[in-house]
């Protein structure tokens, strides 16, 4: 196992984030180390063909109790697999790997493409991207400050 590195950053329950290649620039995310991957609130998952790759289509909403704005997303797929909730449900998912802004950092991530309808937040940071470069702090909210791409927004 890897040590922690002196470098790790202090990270909130939820904070802003953005995902540039799926032209989302920001989105409120909750930070869920009781989850191991990521998940992204995503309808209409459509999988194609593209350069002899599986690609999928999908859109997403990106803000809390608003289905009315909609980005249409493509990326590769990563992968298909099994993925169980939290209530115990098993379904299986698509995932991708796109690039994630967290404050002044941006990284890959492994991401599930999932309907998050009935949830608060329309997307999950979980546990393999917090990994050796952030640290929750369960009391606190937003303590990374707006990625370059937010601050303007």
């Amino acid at each position: 196992m890897k040590p922690i590195s002196n470098e790790v950053s202090p990270i909130g329950w939820r904070e802003w984030v953005g995902l540039p290649e799926l032209q989302i620039p920001r989105i409120k995310c909750k930070v869920d180390t009781g989850a191991r991957s990521s998940a992204l609130h995503a309808f209409s998952v459509e999988p194609f063909q593209k350069e002899g790759e599986e690609w999928v289509r999908f859109g997403m909403h990106p803000l809390q109790h608003d289905t009315e704005q909609v980005i249409w997303c493509e990326a590769r797929v990563h992968d298909k697999r099994a993925v169980t909730d939290s209530g115990g449900h098993t379904t299986e998912r698509y995932f991708i790997k796109t690039d994630v802004l967290v404050g002044q950092e941006r990284f890959a991530i492994e991401v599930s493409l999932t309907s998050r309808d009935t949830m608060l937040f329309r997307m999950l940071l979980g546990r393999e991207a917090l990994r050796h470069r952030f640290v929750v702090v369960p009391e606190a909210s937003y303590l990374q400050p707006p990625c370059a791409d937010q601050a303007s927004q």
